[in-house]
Parts: C-alpha cells; structure tokens; sequence
C-alpha cells in the first residue's frame, strides 16, 4: 500500500514539475538543483531523478527548499497558483467543448463498472460453491475411509463455529434485517464495517468465508441503492430529501447513477410545474414568459447548486450538468415559441416578441455567474423569431408611410399624435403628415429592439431603418414633378410636391429625419455601457456624444439626403434651362448675333442668369424659414443649384462647338456679355455666400475658354473688355433691382465705351 502510495505521490510531482518546465526561463532554476530548467535540456533529462524506484518526494522537496529563499519560494507558489488556474479553466473550457463526448465515455464506464461487480460477483459464487462442494468431498472421503468412523464422526460433531464465522452470520443476518426495516443510516453503518472487516481481516479469513461476505455487502449495497432510488423518485419528496437520498446512493459507491437520480428528480418536478401553467390560448404572453421562465432557470440554478454541493466540480458531473441544461434551456425555447412568440412573430408584433425574449434572458444571464452559459442557446433559438418580427415591422413601416405619401400635402407642422414619444427626445420637430408617421414608427420599433440590448439584434435593426428611410427618400424624389417615376412601393401613388414651398419641405422631412430624429432614436439600439447618459452637459458638443455606431448611421442617412437634394437641384437646373419645348434657354446664337447689329446693347445679365438668381433668392428665403438652425444644409443647396446649371454649360458640347468652331466667333458685344454673365453669377454667388471653390474654378475656366476662342482670331480678349468695375456694378445694379430694393438708374452711364472713355482719359 506504501508503495503504491509512493508511486501515485510520484507521478503527482512529475506532472507538477513537467508544467513547471513550461514556465519562463529561471523561474525554478535557483531552487530546482540538479534539475537546470534554465539550461536547454530536453523534458526527459529534467524528469529522470523522478523516474528512480527509490524517489522520495518528501525529501527532495525539503532538500530543495533548504537552499531556497522565501521570495523564491512565494514566487514559485504564485507560478503554481497561477497554472492550478489555467489548467482549472483549461479543463473547464475542454470538458464544455465536449459535453457528449464525456457523457457517452463516464456512462460507457458505468456500464463497466456494473458488469465487473456482475462478473466479480458471479466469480466469488462459484467461487464458494467449489469450496463447500471440495470440504463435502473431504468430510465423505474421512468417513469411509481407515479408521475409527466413530472417532471421526466425534471429531465432526464436536466441532465448533469459529469466531469469524459467528460474527459472519449474525452481521448478514442484521444486514438483511436493516435493509427490511429501511434503516438507512444503520444499514450504512454496517456496510462500512463490513468492508472494514474485510480488509483488516483478509488474510485470517477463508476464502469462501472472504468471498461470501464481499459478495453479500455487494448485494445489499444494490438493494439498498434500489430502495434509496424509489424513494427519490417519489413525487412527494422534498428537496432535502433528494439532496439526502442522492448522498447516500454516493456513499454506496455508485456516483454517476446518484448524479443522473438527481437531475431526473429536477426534469420530473419541472414538468409536473409546467403542466400546472399551461392555461388557455388566449392568455399565453408576458405573464406566462414570466411565469414559466422564472421556473426553468430557478430549477436549473437549484440543480447546479446541489450537484455543485454534493459532487464538486468533477468534470464527469459537471459535463452531464451542463448537457442536462442545455437540453431544458431547448424544452424551454420550444414551448416560448410555439405558445409565445410564433404568432405575433409572424404579425409583426415586435413589441411582445422583444419582451418575451428580455424576459427570458434576464433570468438566463442569471445562471452565468454559476458557469452556466445558457444564452447562446436562447439565441439560437429566439433570433430568427425576432428577425421575422423586425421585418415585419419594417415592412409595416413602409405600407404605412407609402398611403400616407399618397395623401400627404407636403406641409410642415407640428404633430400632435407625437406625445411623450418626441417630446422625450427634445423639441417636437416640424414635418409633414408623412414624416411624422415615419418617425413615430421608427422610434417605436427602436424601443422595441432596445429592450434586448443585443449587438446582433441592433445590428440588423440598424440596416432595418437605413432600408426604410431609403424607401421613404425614394418617395420624395418620386414626389418632384416631372420625375420619371410616379409610383412608389406595391404600385401606390405618391402626391407631386407642386410648388417650391412643398419641393423644399421633402427636403427639411430627409433633414430633420437623417440629422437628428433616426440617430437619436438608434441610441435605444446601443448596449447600455454606449448609451449617451440623460444627464450629460449641453455644452459638451454633438461629436463628442456620437458613438462609431451613430458617425456611420449618420453618414449613410447622409448619403440618402443628398441624392433627393440631388434630384431637387437637377429639376430645377433642368427647369431653367430648357423650355417646355424642349429648347435650350443657353445657347451659343444669343452671343454670336449680338455683333450682328452696330448699336450698342444695353446692358444686363442675361434672363436665364437672372432667373437663375430670382429662383436662389427664392429656394434661400424658404430654406432659412424651415432649415432652422441647419444654414449650412442651406448653403449647400444653393451651391449645388448653382453649380448644376453651370456645370451643365461648362459641358454642353453644342454650345461649345458653335462658339470655338463655328462659322461665327464672339465678337466684341458678344463676349463682354458673357463675361457679364459669368461674372454676374460670381457676384450674387459671393454676396449669398455660397460661391463654392470649384463653382469659382469652373466659372474661371468657362471664362478662359471663352477668351481663348476670340484669341485665336488674332484678337486680345482683354482690350474687348472693360475694368472689373464696371462689371461689378452692372451685377449690383441687376442685383437690387432684381430683389426689388432699388431700379437701376443710368445704366448708359456705366457702358463699357464710357468706362473706356474715362480710361483713355485718365491715362
């Protein structure tokens, strides 16, 4: 027994100091004496002083520790620690990664277990059999033989019971009585003497006696393992009294059948209250998820705790633990979707899906700090139940808003259907009937996925509602007149934006719903650790507030924006340039023919610049009212008015061809005219603020090249022109009277021949 004592502390060290190897160079070298861990030596040389017959760990270690210092030795005890952790997690981290594999083996075992007590048993039987048949032969071989049969007989008779054999058959005998009578406590009791008995006394007792009493506590253990079994099955027994049976079946040695008694003891009071909640259909829904999902887990988290109590954390226990958890937290999703979650799944009730879902992972996410880590398999479950209801929504969401474009009159208002839903965001925003319905169906399903505070779920809400807003965008651009679409989703019409007022109210609907209604409402999106808190300062700036989620939501609504700013903006280029005709309102023959005739023109911009200006002032004095706050969406719209129309003469082809290849080149007139145009736009472009760097460039680049087209007719362009002046106040006259504020007074006065006059004098 030392012996085998000694071999087991053994291979204890050699594997304690084989992980010790693995540690960083000279952590053990100072105390490991012969054993230099922090020289290059393979794992066999540092383990053959353990491999010897006559090693004694005790006094190598304390050989070693002599010599070790206590900083060392602390040190080396924090190195240990630390690797009983790792390899702990290790073995955690391993056993969960094979849940079936360990159950099927620990009950292979069992099975092997019970059939070597069956064979063991079945061996001592024949045993004891063949030895009272050979003392039978013996006693019979005496009688007939030589000798006085009266003497033998004498002798046989007169024989008494050995000590041993008394105590053997009274020991069965109150054995049996124990097990009759179902004193347990007893009945163990004498079961542990019975396997002392047979191990102090094993070399003083026969071997048909030895082999008897081991056969017998055998038996009686079974029958007493039986009797503890039915017991623990009964549906009466308390928790106590499970807890208490499934000990003793471990006391009798047989662990695993005692760990599965007890889980099964679990599943059958599980289900006996689970029937008790089954109710009529029409009450199934948060109060049953409630209901019903307190009482899973608690029953899981009460078995974890009594196999935790009663068994430790043995891997064969704790896999079976698991497995058998798993398998409920399945019961559990099965009856959640076939009496929950289906039906309002498949409606679009995301509300009471994402209830019933929170419901159930709050009290799953409870059983984590026991190790079990159940939700994953929740997800699994509830995800594509959740997914269906958020796309349900989201087509709800854009049915809904589509009627209501088709009847939406394009004006701004407040909404008073908004409550506390907006009101809790901030100030309730201006927006059409529309937009308004847009927004509240949008933040309601926000909420709805925000009561999960899942990344998964807001991933998917989050393209969820750039999907919808796009929907709704491509409405509005389908509500500009003239566009090539006029219907919108499922062949419904969209209401035509008539005028300017309700052509720029689309745009203030995609401003205000990208700007700051969607990327607030996606904060409900967010885990809560992102989630901007109530309480922060005003002062602190909406960049800082932003979280990466919200940056590039922010910028794909952008995006939407501005293809409907876009769409605004080539409409009303088109609008200005072309007639309803069809015909170009700029064209190459309203410079070329002014040479044509010898009278000096009066001058002025050109009526398609001085539209294009009326319809800036225009398209700016709405946009200040409804872009409240927003000056600089406005300013961009206004360069992006300006510069469709320009870049659309940068670019024409025709206009070009005539003016530098065609039988007429720009003369005098002709040039100084478009000059005052181009530079007509630069002026009211500046003053508005909104004269862009590549508006600017281009303009200069229009410009030049149509100078160029004079100089190659071996004419300087710019002694056909006057000063910059006089331009500028050919622009500020046109600008004030345009506007209204003043008429222009002595236009004649400021022609270039006069300016050129004052020159010439001058000089």
């Amino acid at each position: 027994m030392k012996k085998n004592k000694n071999e087991k502390e053994k291979g204890r060290i050699e594997s304690e100091f084989g992980i010790m190897s693995s540690l960083p160079e000279g952590s053990f070298s100072s105390t490991a004496g012969d054993l230099d861990f922090g020289q290059e030596v393979t794992l066999s040389d540092k383990l053959k002083v353990f491999k010897s017959s006559g090693f004694d760990p005790e006094n190598y270690v304390s050989t070693k520790c002599r010599t070790t210092s206590e900083k060392e030795i602390k040190h080396l005890v924090t190195c240990l620690l630390d690797l009983k952790k790792a390899s702990a997690e290790e073995m955690r981290k391993s056993v969960y990664a094979n849940y079936p594999s360990f159950i099927r083996v620990s009950r292979e075992i069992s099975d092997l277990e019970g059939q070597l007590v069956a064979l063991r048993n079945f061996l001592s039987n024949r045993a004891s059999i063949i030895h009272n048949l050979a003392e039978g032969a013996g006693v019979e071989s005496m009688s007939s033989g030589p000798g006085s049969k009266k003497d033998v007989s004498f002798d046989f008779e007169d024989k008494e019971p050995s000590k041993m054999e008394l105590w053997l058959t009274q020991y069965m005998d109150n054995l049996k009585v124990l097990l009759a009578e179902r004193r347990v406590d007893e009945a163990l009791a004498a079961l542990d003497e019975g396997e002392r008995v047979a191990k102090e006394e094993e070399k003083s007792m026969t071997s048909s006696m030895l082999s008897s009493l081991r056969a017998n506590i055998t038996a009686q253990r079974q029958k007493l393992a039986d009797q503890i079994a039915e017991s623990a099955c009964q549906p009466s027994s308390s928790g106590i009294e499970l807890r208490s049976y499934v000990e003793i079946i471990k006391r009798l040695g047989d662990g695993p059948r005692a760990h599965t008694l007890l889980l099964n003891s679990h599943h059958q009071k599980l289900q006996s209250k689970i029937q008790g909640l089954q109710t009529t259909g029409s009450t199934y829904g948060v109060a049953y998820t409630a209901a019903l999902s307190q009482l899973m887990f608690s029953i899981i988290a009460q078995a974890s705790s009594d196999s935790l109590a009663i068994f430790g954390d043995q891997p064969l226990y704790t896999s079976e633990l698991v497995t058998w958890s798993v398998k409920q937290t399945n019961t559990f999703a099965h009856l959640m979707k076939r009496h929950v979650i289906a039906s309002p799944s498949a409606s679009g009730g995301l509300r009471t899906v994402a209830e019933c879902v929170q419901i159930s992972m709050g009290h799953c996410y409870l059983l984590e700090a026991r190790g079990l880590a159940l939700a994953p398999v929740l997800l699994r479950h509830f995800r594509p139940c959740v997914e269906q209801a958020l796309n349900a929504n989201l087509k709800r969401i854009e049915r809904s808003t589509a009627a209501l474009a088709a009847a939406d009159d394009w004006s701004l208002n407040y909404s008073r259907a908004l409550g506390t839903t907006v009101s809790s965001i901030g100030s309730q925003p201006k927006l059409s009937s529309s937009a308004h319905r847009f927004n509240v169906m949008v933040q309601e399903m926000c909420e709805d996925i925000g009561l999960l505070r899942s990344s998964q779920f807001s991933n998917r809400a989050m393209e969820g509602l750039v999907q919808v807003f796009s929907s709704y965008v491509h409405m509005l651009v389908n509500a500009l007149p003239g566009t090539s679409e006029t219907e919108n989703l499922e062949g419904r019409i969209v209401k035509t934006a008539d005028d300017d007022s309700q052509q720029i109210a689309l745009l203030a609907n995609a401003l205000m719903l990208a700007e700051e209604l969607l990327p607030r409402a996606a904060i409900k999106l967010l885990p809560l650790q992102q989630c901007i808190p109530s309480d922060t300062p005003r002062k602190t700036s909406d960049r800082q507030l932003r979280t990466p989620e919200q940056r590039e939501l922010k910028k794909r609504l952008q995006r939407l924006v501005d293809q409907l700013r876009d769409s605004f903006c080539r409409k009303h280029a088109l609008d200005l340039i072309f007639t309803e005709e069809g015909s170009a309102c700029i064209n190459a023959q309203m410079y070329l023919s002014m040479d044509e005739n010898s009278q000096e023109p009066e001058w002025f911009p050109s009526p398609i610049y001085q539209e294009l200006f009326i319809k800036l002032c225009t398209v700016a004095t709405l946009a200040t009212d409804m872009f409240v706050g927003r000056e600089r969406f406005t300013t961009l719209l206004l360069i992006r008015l300006t510069e469709t129309v320009i870049l659309w003469l940068s670019d024409e082809p025709s206009f070009w061809e005539e003016v530098e290849h065609g039988s007429k080149r720009l003369g005098p007139f002709g040039l100084r005219q478009f000059y005052l145009d181009m530079q007509f736009v630069i002026l009211f472009a500046s003053q508005g603020r909104y004269l862009s760097r590549n508006l600017h460039q281009v303009i200069k680049n229009i410009i030049s090249r149509a100078m160029d087209s004079v100089a190659g007719s071996d004419t300087d362009p710019n002694s056909l022109l006057p000063e910059d002046q006089w331009f500028t106040d050919i622009g500020q006259a046109a600008i004030k009277m345009l506007t209204g504020n003043d008429a222009v007074e002595n236009v004649e006065d400021t022609s270039p021949t006069a300016s050129m006059s004052v020159t010439s004098q001058g000089e």
